[in-house]
């Protein structure tokens, strides 16, 4: 088998003409660049240099070979170059997993952040509702997951998880509703209303039911609704009241009143999950999570 390094050492002495040269230009002794050509001619099984006055010149089983070495430096020098790029975070690839809120409201002004700063990276995103997007994460067929997840939630093996943002629940009520005059709501005062849920049982609707069950009682549901946007329709349509994330009233109905809510103030905590090996050696990752840092810091609510 030809050695890659020693087809380095022909090519320098092909290009100079000479071993003293090309022992110079490599910092060599010429006996250990002529002991090192001598044994790539046994590994070729045929002479790849002659002598021509003071120097040498290549067979053309030299020049056949020097030729491929010169395709190799080359080759080299581009993957070089390209792991340079992905160790500096300019290039990659980041596949991404998030539900729709935080879609809208978190990936959209990381991911324009992202293309600004590391324009090379490369970024798959695919929604995971219904899905647990963890166990792609744990098994690297994803990098990120945006994920609902109680702070004091017990450890995922595998998972770190990055905290954004804590997103707060607002009671949403038709208009001319009795409790529409108050700028704040008790959560008992919701007990015996019609209530119509804007989240499928799960993450998104736990801190709600939660809430409930601290202020002493459980919501009756009327409606099952898995979108915020229907779920307001339904309010709208004087079908009964809901808790809706802040973040889920981005588009409001014009027939709706947003009120906050206290005692408790139902909160969902959004984080990033990621492997917990991943981000010392992902520099997109590590500019993706800086970038959904920075866009939980600045997000306005609506």
């Amino acid at each position: 088998m030809l050695d890659m390094r020693r087809m380095q050492i022909l090519r320098a002495v092909v290009t100079s003409g000479s071993v003293t040269a090309a022992a110079r230009n490599l910092g060599y002794t010429p006996s250990a660049v002529s002991q090192q050509m001598a044994t790539l001619e046994k590994e070729a099984g045929i002479a790849l240099l002659e002598r021509t006055g003071r120097g040498v010149r290549p067979t053309d089983a030299g020049r056949l070979l020097n030729e491929y070495a010169t395709v190799i430096g080359r080759h080299v020098a581009e993957a070089e170059t390209a792991l340079a790029d992905l160790r500096a975070g300019r290039t990659g690839r980041v596949a991404v997993r998030y539900f729709a809120t935080a879609g809208a409201t978190l990936v959209a002004p990381a991911l324009a952040r992202l293309r600004r700063e590391q324009p090379g990276v490369q970024v798959n995103l695919k929604m995971s509702d219904p899905e647990d997007p963890l166990p792609e994460v744990q098994q690297g067929r994803a990098d990120l997951a945006l994920v609902v997840r109680p702070r004091d939630q017990l450890p995922v093996d595998g998972i770190r998880f990055v905290h954004l943002l804590d997103d707060r629940y607002l009671a949403v009520l038709p208009e001319g509703h009795r409790l529409a005059a108050k700028p704040e709501i008790e959560l008992t005062d919701l007990a015996d209303e019609a209530w119509i849920s804007s989240d499928r049982p799960g993450p998104c609707l736990d801190p709600v039911l939660d809430a409930c069950a601290s202020a002493g009682f459980t919501p009756g549901f009327v409606v099952e609704s898995e979108d915020h946007a229907t779920a307001q329709a339904f309010v709208a349509a004087g079908l009964g009241i809901a808790l809706i994330p802040e973040l889920g009233l981005g588009n409001r109905h014009p027939a709706v009143v947003v009120r906050t809510v206290r005692t408790p103030e139902p909160v969902r905590s959004i984080h990033a999950a990621v492997r917990e090996s991943a981000p010392a050696g992902h520099p997109a990752l590590r500019g993706l999570l800086d970038a959904l840092r920075t866009a939980a810091a600045t997000t306005t609510a609506p």
